[in-house]
């Protein structure tokens, strides 16, 4: 099986720049570092495609989105891959939102 591509959007680029300024700013550099392993690994585990464990199917938010915890493999985080499939085997990322975020309102396609 071909691995996907995993592509962000500029707002999920910025979505990760946020996420770690504010963890730095709050819990220092060492966490910060840690949590950027954290996004990474979630990210890398969508090269599965799709169906990535812990990946699920989230048509209340918008139709074909999908979402991925960043807390996964014994890993904590409190942050939702936001993603949708395209063409040719890829995965575009496009938000990092924050669990206790309402998603429906900062999902836009």
């Amino acid at each position: 099986m071909a691995a996907w591509t995993v592509r962000l959007a500029r707002q999920a680029e910025q979505d990760i720049a946020d996420i770690l300024a504010w963890t730095e700013e709050h819990f220092g550099s060492r966490q910060a570092g840690v949590y950027a392993e954290t996004l990474t690994l979630a990210l890398e585990a969508l090269t599965d495609g799709p169906g990535a464990s812990g990946a699920k199917g989230r048509d209340d938010i918008l139709p074909g989105i999908r979402t991925l915890h960043v807390a996964r493999r014994g890993r904590h985080g409190r942050h939702f891959v936001v993603f949708r499939t395209s063409e040719d085997c890829c995965i575009d990322v496009l938000r990092i939102l924050h669990d206790s975020m309402d998603l429906t309102r900062h999902v836009e396609i």
